[in-house]
This record gives structure tokens, sequence and C-alpha cells, in this order.
């Protein structure tokens, strides 16, 4: 049995704990807020593409652009989205098993043959990623890239993508990350970044207004392979700022649940030490009774 020292000491540990708890649930917490304000400030940006897309669109006209170029996939690339640091619950853990599952499907769709490059964001997944390269699979770890990185970074990653995709060096490119819904709610998410489909352009498109007439000048197409790409683009900035804000919130519920851990072992050694506390007084007590009878 602990002495009554020792419990205070353990009791002043897990004291300390629970404000250390505390204090990162706090400073998570403001990182969410902070991430949604730029999810916001998105917003503006990719709805004026949204609302181009939907003017082109409703010319009915036939785009070319080697963005939405289809081929044979012999060679696709991912983007798997982690975290840099950890104390984030099982938020690492759920988008590793979602790239499991996603070059499972992939080599379902297209063949064992599949030749899948992992271009890992953040240091913990980069990390677990390593444990799967083999002669089908390739980890290819982006310079300068991270968990953290803000819109200028995001750009011209987007760009080394698209370049690998125009190249022919990828002939199909997704993304796996942890979608923003709310402070409690978090969900896995696969997204296409290239080749762009018409389906993700009708998704994203902007209902058609049959009440304006557009000209286009110099025309359709040329509008089209100008703002593709920014739609891309728009895309990749709103994975990235989702998925970051999804890591805080991960951070916040598993600092809540570490804090009311830390509660509780402190209310549990609390009337440990008040037990023991009052048996050692209730002892004195006695011997002083005791030796008053002797007497």
């Amino acid at each position: 049995m602990a002495t009554l020292k020792e419990l205070k000491i353990r009791i002043g540990s897990v004291a300390s704990s629970e404000k250390i708890t505390g204090a990162m649930k706090m400073i998570s917490s403001a990182k969410v807020h902070k991430e949604e304000q730029s999810l916001r400030r998105l917003k503006p940006f990719k709805d004026q593409i949204k609302s181009i897309m939907g003017h082109i669109l409703s010319t009915g006209e036939n785009f070319n652009s080697p963005l939405i170029e289809t081929r044979d996939v012999k060679r696709a690339g991912i983007v798997v989205y982690g975290s840099d640091d950890g104390l984030c619950g099982a938020y690492n853990i759920n988008i590793f098993k979602g790239l499991l599952i996603e070059i499972d499907r992939l080599k379902q769709a297209y063949g064992n043959d599949l030749y899948v490059e992992v271009y890992p964001v953040g240091k913990k997944m980069t990390k677990a990623v390593r444990h799967l390269e083999n002669d089908q699979l390739g980890v290819k770890v982006p310079e300068g890239v991270d968990s953290k990185m803000q819109g200028e970074i995001v750009t011209e990653f987007t760009k080394t993508l698209r370049d690998a995709f125009l190249n022919g060096d990828l002939d199909l490119v997704e993304t796996v990350y942890m979608g923003f819904q709310s402070m409690s709610r978090q969900k896995l998410a696969t997204e296409q970044l290239f080749p762009v489909t018409e389906k993700m352009l009708t998704e994203e498109s902007a209902e058609e207004d049959d009440n304006k007439l557009y000209i286009f000048e110099p025309d359709a197409n040329s509008i089209f392979n100008e703002v593709l790409p920014m739609f891309v683009m728009s895309t990749m900035q709103e994975i990235t700022v989702q998925n970051r804000a999804s890591e805080q919130a991960a951070r916040v519920m598993a600092m809540q649940s570490a804090n009311d851990n830390a509660k509780k072992l402190f209310d549990e050694l609390q009337l440990e030490y008040n037990k023991l506390r009052q048996q050692s007084i209730t002892t004195e007590l006695l011997d002083i009774l005791g030796g008053q009878v002797e007497r």
C-alpha cells in the first residue's frame, strides 16, 4: 500500500497533467477556429470559380484540356495527409487505414500491376508509409511540404503534381485526407485531382442561370483552360485547410479525453489519500488512548 507521502506526490503529478492537457485543449481549440476562418476566407474564391465553371459549362460546348485527358492507368499517385505532431488520438491511424483501403481499391480497378506512388504529408504519415515500400509501391516525400504548409507551398506542390500528370509520370492523382465537418465530427475522404472528370465539374459548378447571356472572349474553351487549373488549386487548398482543422479538432478531443481521465484519477487518489490519512489519525488516537489506559 502506498504511503501518504507517495500518494501526495502522485496527486500533485496528476493535477499537473490535468492542467497541461487542459491548456493544450484550449490551444488546439483556438487553432481549430483559426482554420475555420481560413475555410471561410477560401469560400468566396471557390464560389467564384464554381460560378465561372457553371457559366462555361452551360454553353454546351466540347472542351479540350490536357488536365481532363483520360488514359490507361498504369501509375497512380496518392497524396495522403497526416500530422507532424502527435497527441491527436487515432487521427493518423484512421487516415493510414483509409490509404490502405484506397490502394486496394485501385489495385482491384486497374490490376495488380498498377504502380502506386505515395506522397505523404506530415512526419507521422511519412514514417507510417515507409513500411509499405516495395516494387509496386514507392514513397516520394515532397520537399518543403508538411501538415502546416501555407498557401504558397500548397500551390507549388499542386503544380508539381500537375506536371507529373501532364508529363505522363502519373496517370491518376488522388488525395486521402480527413475532411472537417465540425469540432466533434471529421470524416475520412478521398478525392481525385487528375484527370479532372466531368462529374467533378458538375458537382462543383454553380447552378445554371438562364436569365443571363454571356459573351466569352476570346472563347469559352480558352477560358476553360485558364480556369481549370484554378479549380484544382482551390480544391487542393481547401483539402489542406480541412485536414489541418481536422487534426486540431482530433487533438481537442484527445486532450478532452486525457483531461477527463486525469480528473477521474485525481478524484480516486484524493479519496484514497483521505482514507489513508483518516486511518493514520485513528491509529494515532488509539495509541494515545492506549497509553493513558496503561497509566
